[in-house]
C-alpha cells in the first residue's frame, strides 16, 4: 500500500491489488459528504485569541476544495482556464483624459502597486471560492489611498456578524492550513459590504454620522468583493460544488484508474469502496490517534481488514456491518463505507474513450468551459470545432466575465475617487480573436472609452 495519499483532507484514494481472485480494488472517499457541514457556522477562536467564523464543520473547506480541483486534470485546467479569461487583458487605470500631474499620481501609485499580480489573484480567489478580498491602507493623515493589497480568500474568515446590525464587520487573516500555537492572525476593519465607499468616507471623518462627525485612527481597511448568492451569509458555496455533490468526479477519477491498472498489470478493478470522510474523522478520534504518521498506518491497516474481507473464501456470502452517519435534517441516513462490485468484462483496454470523453464534457458543463477551448476532448476520432466556432466560444467565454469586472471594479473606483484622480476610471478590455483578413491575431476591444465616461 505504498500508493496511498495521505493529508489533513483525509483523501483514501489508493489502489490495492487482490492477488488471490486476481483483480484490483479502489479507495475513494465521498466527494459529496466533503460539504456536508458547509453550512455549519461554528465560532473558534485562533492561537492568539482572535474569534472567527470556521468555514465548514472543521474550518478545512477550503482546503479540501483545492485538494479536489488538483485531484484532477480537467477540472484544474478550467478553474485557471476560466480565471484567465476573467484576467482578461488585464486590469488597467486609464488616464487618457487625465491632466498631467493625475497621469503622474497614478503611475506611482501603479509601480508601487502592480496590477497585473494583484488582479490575477483576486480572478482567481472569485473563480474558486465566490469571493475576494482586497485590502487598501492610506497615509498617515488619511486623505490618501497608497497601497493596494490581495488577501488570499483560502486564508481569510469572517469574524462573527454584528448582533445588533448583523453586518461583517472585521476579516481575520492568517495560517489557517496548519496553525501553530506561536502563530499570529491579523485582524483587519472590514468596509461596509453593502456601501465600502460611504463607509470610508463616515471614518475618515469626510461625512457625517448619526453621532456627527468622527475620524478613525485606523489606516487599513478590507473591501469584500463577493459573487452575490443564496445560500450563505458567510462563506458561498461555489457552482462547481455539484460536480462533488454527483457522481461525474469520481467516474472521471475511476477511469484513468482503470485504464492503468488494466495496462500495467492486467488486472481489472473489480471492487469500488466509498469511504465517508466521517468514518476516519470518528476512527481517529476512537483510537485518539492525533500523529499523522500514526493515522496513515491505522488507514492502511483498516484498507487491509476491507480487503481481506472481499478476497477471503471463507467471506463468500458474508455481509459486511459498517456505521452510517444521519444527514443533518435527520431524515437521511448514510453509510459510511459502501462496496460497489465492477462487471470487469463490460470494458477491456481502450474501450473507456466514449466513457472518458463523457465524464471529460461533464466537468467542463459544470464549469462553464467548452472542452475544445482548452484541449481536453480525448481520443482520436472526436469532432472538432472550426476556427470560428472557437473564436465565437472564446467571445462569448469573455462577455460572460462582465458581471465580475463590475464587482472588481469598485474597489478600484473608491481608490481613484478618494485619491481626487479626476477623468481616470479603471478597464479590464477584453481579448478578442480576429480572422486572417485583418493581419493580425488578437486585438484588445476596451468596454469603456474616455468619451462614454465623461
Amino acid at each position: 500500500m505504498d500508493d496511498v495519499i495521505f493529508n489533513e483532507f483525509t483523501d483514501c484514494f489508493s489502489v490495492e491489488s487482490l492477488p488471490q481472485i486476481n483483480a484490483r480494488v479502489v479507495f475513494v472517499t465521498k466527494t459529496n459528504e466533503i460539504f456536508r457541514e458547509s453550512g455549519c457556522f461554528n465560532t473558534s477562536e485562533t492561537p492568539d485569541g482572535k474569534k472567527y467564523v470556521t468555514w465548514g464543520g472543521n474550518n478545512n473547506l477550503p482546503y479540501d476544495i483545492v485538494n479536489l480541483i488538483e485531484g484532477d486534470e480537467t477540472l484544474s485546467t478550467c478553474q485557471i482556464f476560466n480565471a484567465e479569461v476573467c484576467y482578461g487583458a488585464g486590469l488597467r487605470y486609464c488616464t487618457e483624459a487625465a491632466s498631467d500631474s493625475v497621469k503622474k499620481d497614478v503611475e506611482d501609485f501603479l509601480m508601487d502597486n502592480p496590477l497585473p499580480d494583484y488582479f490575477l489573484g483576486v480572478c482567481q480567489d472569485l473563480k474558486h471560492f465566490n469571493f475576494a478580498v482586497s485590502v487598501i491602507i492610506l497615509n498617515d493623515d488619511g486623505d490618501k489611498i497608497v497601497e493596494l493589497h490581495r488577501k488570499p480568500a483560502c486564508y481569510c474568515r469572517f469574524a462573527p456578524a454584528d448582533k445588533t446590525t448583523g453586518k461583517l464587520t472585521k476579516i481575520i487573516f492568517g495560517q489557517f492550513r496548519s496553525s501553530l500555537p506561536e502563530d499570529k492572525f491579523e485582524e483587519i476593519e472590514l468596509l461596509d459590504t453593502r456601501s465600502p465607499w460611504r463607509d470610508l468616507l463616515q471614518r475618515m471623518g469626510l461625512r457625517a454620522t448619526k453621532k456627527g462627525t468622527q475620524k478613525s485612527d485606523v489606516r487599513k481597511f478590507a473591501i469584500l468583493t463577493r459573487f452575490p448568492g443564496v445560500d450563505s451569509p458567510y462563506y458561498p458555496i461555489p457552482h462547481y460544488a455539484a460536480l462533488f455533490k454527483g457522481s461525474w468526479y469520481n467516474i472521471k477519477r475511476l477511469i484513468g484508474v482503470a485504464k492503468q491498472s488494466k495496462l500495467e498489470n492486467a488486472a481489472p478493478i473489480k471492487y469500488v469502496i466509498e469511504v465517508s470522510p466521517r468514518y476516519w474523522e470518528n476512527l481517529f478520534k476512537e483510537r485518539h490517534v492525533v500523529n499523522m504518521e500514526d493515522r496513515q498506518k491505522l488507514m492502511i491497516e483498516k484498507k487491509r481488514e476491507m480487503m481481506e474481507f472481499l478476497s477471503n473464501h471463507e467471506n463468500t456470502g458474508a455481509v459486511l456491518f459498517t456505521g452510517k452517519s444521519i444527514a443533518l435534517d435527520g431524515k437521511g441516513e448514510n453509510p459510511d463505507i459502501t462496496v460497489n462490485c465492477i462487471d470487469s468484462k463490460t470494458k477491456e483496454g481502450g474501450d473507456w474513450e466514449s466513457d472518458i470523453a463523457e465524464a471529460v464534457n461533464m466537468v467542463c458543463f459544470t464549469m462553464r468551459v467548452h472542452s475544445n477551448l482548452v484541449g481536453s476532448v480525448p481520443g482520436k476520432a472526436q469532432t472538432n470545432n472550426s476556427g470560428s466556432d472557437k473564436r465565437e466560444l472564446y467571445t462569448i467565454a469573455q462577455a460572460l466575465q462582465k458581471p465580475y469586472h463590475d464587482l472588481l471594479f469598485l474597489v478600484h473606483e473608491i481608490i481613484i475617487r478618494y485619491n481626487k484622480w479626476d477623468r481616470v476610471h479603471p478597464d479590464c478590455p477584453f481579448i478578442q480573436l480576429t480572422t486572417l483578413d485583418e493581419h493580425a491575431d488578437a486585438k484588445e476591444i476596451s468596454t469603456k472609452s474616455p468619451e462614454d465616461e465623461y
